[in-house]
């Protein structure tokens, strides 16, 4: 694997879309760079188990952005039910606690061992939005102390559920790693190339800062989708993930 692959396997394009045509419009535009997908709550409640079928049978990894958040049991068989389905990675709400992300490792468990021929996929905990700002996560989240502090603490969690890692900001990258581990996988959104709209981001960084922090893939979408060359605004990216080495 050369270092254009190895940085654009870490780089997840958010399919941001309404409609599965309007995101194939995209893929062909995108073809051809080995990058993840991640298909958020809009376009899979729009489009469906199928369209991520249709990914998976294009070659592309696939984050699958749920964020399920629910009684343990309901988690549990959901977790099954995404395991079965084929995707790389998935997420649940680190808020939803310790044994409902546990019952989350259980459903992986159990579609793995019911198809022996699945891959396991990547189970991460979210931790704090990355609209979250400090305001935000005292006085109506009431939750004290600062974002990081949360952010951390909802990691430890995630990390003795026996997931393999989170979604935060990578402003917390290196907190979670001194934390939890180096092992311990980071997904960042709030990503914004430079000279880019923040738009309803509080805690963004660069490609490239954001890679010298040391986390393990980066989410794009705006940047990319809304860019007059989509196809431009990627490499432009991976190109700044690879300065990173």
């Amino acid at each position: 694997m050369n270092r254009f692959e190895q940085a654009a396997g870490r780089l997840m394009v958010a399919l941001d879309y309404p409609t599965a045509e309007r995101a194939r419009e995209l893929i062909k535009t995108l073809e051809g760079i080995p990058c993840y997908m991640k298909v958020g709550m809009q376009l899979y409640y729009s489009a469906g188990p199928d369209f991520v079928r249709e990914l998976k049978e294009r070659g592309y990894s696939v984050f699958l952005d749920l964020k399920m958040h629910d009684i343990p049991n309901t988690v549990k068989n959901g977790a099954y039910s995404l395991t079965s389905l084929g995707v790389d990675m998935f997420n649940v709400h680190a808020a939803g606690g310790l044994k409902m992300m546990k019952a989350a490792k259980e459903g992986v468990m159990e579609a793995l061992s019911a198809s022996p021929s699945l891959k396991q996929p990547i189970l991460i905990g979210v931790t704090q939005l990355t609209s979250t700002d400090q305001k935000m996560l005292n006085q109506e989240l009431g939750i004290p102390g600062t974002v990081e502090e949360s952010v951390v603490c909802y990691a430890s969690l995630t990390k003795e559920a026996g997931l393999d890692g989170v979604v935060a900001s990578p402003l917390e990258v290196r907190a979670i790693k001194e934390t939890c581990g180096q092992d311990f996988k980071t997904v960042t959104p709030g990503i914004r190339p430079a000279g880019s709209a923040v738009g309803d981001q509080s805690r963004t960084l660069t490609p490239l800062e954001a890679m010298k922090q040391g986390t393990d893939y980066i989410v794009v979408g705006r940047p990319i989708i809304t860019a007059p060359s989509p196809r431009d605004a990627a490499l432009q990216i991976i190109e700044e993930m690879k300065q990173a080495w």
